[in-house]
Order: structure tokens, then sequence, then C-alpha cells
């Protein structure tokens, strides 16, 4: 083997917030280590993957590393994440690659060519990290904010990962550091230079951003999303007759009522209603074209299955969902109280962030068969965003 990459995933990324790992957290519908992941999986130059995770973290990781041939079993990691890509290296040491490139798993949009300018500087010096010249006035302040002095930043570089050293060396400048209890260095450039290892740089990429915060997050999310400049929208429309039953369906989430609805799967006209909006903004027909009421396999069917067909032509074609927008027709149920959870549900199925959905309700005045409260209708809108000329 001569190239291998450890995968740092072990932390628990407090300064992003409450909630999961930021490594498991999702970036446009994939988790922020799948993207990390799949840049090495896609490499000819890679022939293994060696991630490092939290013990407590195994579930999440296996779902987020599903169908990667070039994962190998991952390793827990340790307090810090010195110890963490310790572990890494000596669960590689018996493939003995010659190459091993650290990085962190929430760095996910280092490009192709930036792994390959890793490789090629590491075979060529032995170790090499990608550095950036700091645009920025640099300054050293003592513990109360004050300056103490001013840098010459055309010395100073700001280093990412990649990092990329010979396996060997770097195994071994980890092991005198463990050896000698030092484990306080902040990346393994700066283990390998204490190890008396020269360590070089290669020009690294601004977009090759370590996500932290919350700010983080929406930032890339937004950058992303403008990457699709081709804006559809659709409509929908569906009505159903009251019947005989104890609740109704609307937007996935079972609401209590003195009559069911009538119809040939479970009759849920939110998302009857959303899914041809979908169908429509993506040019593909209505929810009759994709599920006829005359095939059995439908009757009673649940209608989420609807909705996440249709939005899987909008991934298929490199799309995102931008909003979501369904209004009620009804004297009865009140949608009020269950508004959150159909919002919350149809984000769940639409596979976006409950922001980009909007549910409202209304009366007809006591007018027409809504009036007479004889059935209930909903009316959508849908709006995707498309990379142009799909």
């Amino acid at each position: 083997m001569r190239t291998a990459a450890i995968i740092a995933a072990a932390g628990i990324g407090t300064r992003a917030g409450p909630g999961i790992p930021k490594q498991y957290r999702s970036l446009d519908r994939l988790p922020v280590i799948r993207r990390s992941l799949e840049l090495f999986e896609a490499s000819s130059e890679v022939e293994a993957i060696q991630p490092v995770i939290h013990p407590d973290h195994a579930a999440d990781f296996g779902q987020a590393s599903a169908g990667l041939r070039k994962c190998l079993p991952a390793v827990s990691g340790g307090a810090t994440r010195q110890r963490s890509v310790l572990a890494g290296l000596e669960a590689l040491a018996r493939h003995a690659p010659e190459i091993v490139l650290i990085h962190d798993a929430a760095r996910p949009h280092p490009s192709p060519s930036l792994l390959s300018r890793a490789i090629e500087a590491s075979l060529r010096t032995g170790a090499a990290v990608p550095a950036l010249p700091v645009t920025d006035t640099v300054k050293r302040v003592d513990s109360h904010g004050l300056v103490m002095e001013t840098l010459a930043r055309e010395e100073l570089r700001a280093v990412q990962t990649p990092q990329a050293f010979a396996f060997d060396k770097l195994l071994a400048a980890h092991r005198a550091a463990r050896d000698a209890e030092r484990d306080d260095f902040p990346d393994d450039a700066a283990l390998a230079e204490w190890a008396g290892i020269t360590v070089a740089t290669f020009e690294g990429e601004r977009g090759n951003v370590k996500i932290t915060t919350p700010e983080d997050f929406a930032r890339f999310a937004g950058e992303e999303f403008m990457t699709r400049p081709d804006i559809r929208n659709g409509t929908g429309f569906d009505v159903h007759p009251f019947g005989p039953g104890d609740h109704v369906m609307l937007g996935g989430v079972k609401v209590p009522h003195a009559k069911g609805v009538v119809g040939h799967s479970d009759a849920d006209v939110v998302l009857h209603a959303l899914t041809d909006a979908v169908l429509g903004a993506m040019g593909e027909g209505d929810i009759g074209l994709h599920f006829p009421p005359s095939d059995e396999r439908w009757r009673g069917a649940s209608s989420d299955r609807f909705l996440a067909h249709a939005v899987s032509f909008v991934l298929s074609r490199g799309g995102a969902i931008a909003n979501l927008d369904v209004t009620v027709l009804s004297e009865a149920p009140k949608i009020g109280p269950h508004r959150d959870a159909i919002r919350q549900r149809i984000a769940e199925i639409a596979g976006v962030d409950p922001s980009r959905v909007n549910v409202k309700a209304t009366t007809t005045e006591g007018l027409g068969f809504i009036g007479r409260n004889e059935g209930i209708a909903a009316m959508a809108s849908a709006t995707v965003r498309l990379p142009l000329g799909r």
C-alpha cells in the first residue's frame, strides 16, 4: 500500500452548538463526514481510509460511511486529537503504507487536486502541509487582551489538512511524543517539527475551511445552495370527502377528528398537494401519473412515499428544495395545534430544514362543500433550485 488516509472524527465539537457532533450533521442532505470520506473514496491515489471516531458515535458513523469500500473498520480515538491520530496510525501499521494523509472530518470541501498536491509534496519532502498566506494583521496579546507585539504576516501561514507524511516517520514521532508524555501539539505538523522532521508547505485552498460554529454551517449551506441558479416553481391541489373514521392524515401526521377521509391511499391532502407541486416544478406530470388510483399497490398507502418520490427527481438532477408552502382549506379539524408537527414531518420526508416548510389554514366562511364540512382540501406550491442545464 502506498497511500492511506486517516480521518480524525473523534471530537464532540461543542463549539458547533447543541445536538449531535458536527461531523454527523447534515450539510445539504449529506453528513459532513460523508463528504470528507467521499473525497478520499473517489481518489485513485488513496488505497485505504482509516476512520478514528468516538466510541459513542459508532452507529452515526456506520450510517454516514455506508457503501464506502475503502473504509477500514473504525478505531476509537483518545481524549485528544493527538491520541486519536496515534490510534489511527497504529491501526494502519499492519498495512505499512508509504504515505499517510491526516485529515479533519469537519473539512468537507477540499478539492481532489489539493489531495493530489499533498501526496506529491510528501513524496518529495517527507512531510508537507497545505498553507495559505495570512491576509489580516496578526497581533500577539497578553491575558488581558493588551497588544504585546504585531507579527510580520509575511512569515505567517494558516495551515489546513490533509497533512501528508512519510508513514514510518510520523508513527515514530507520535510514539516518541507519547513516551515523552507530550500530548499538547495542535496538529501533526507541530509534532513532526518537535521530532526534528522538516515540514514543507504547499498551496492550500480558501474553500478548504474547517466547520466549527453554527455560523459556518449556515454559510456553507448558503454557498452550496447558490450554485443552483435555475429556479423553478410548481403548484398542487387536492381534495377528499369526509367519511367514516376517527382521524385524518395531514402532512404525515395523524390528526384526531370526528370523521375520516375517503381516498385510495391514506387520502393525505397536504402530501398529495405537495407531491403535485414538486412534480410540477420538475416537469414530471402529476401524482396520478406516478401512482395511479387504479393500481392496487397504492390502496391505503402512506402518502409520505409519494412526496419522497417527487423529491427524488430534484435530487437526481443535483437540485435542492428551496421552499414548500401549503394551505389547508377546512372548517375542521383545526390545524393550529398540529402545525409544528406537520411542518417537522414534511421537512423529514423532503429532507429539508423545517424553516423551508410553511403550513397555513383557512376556512371558506361556510361556503361550498368545505363550508358544509363535507370534505377537506389543500393547495400547495414548491420552489426548487437546479444547476443550469439539468
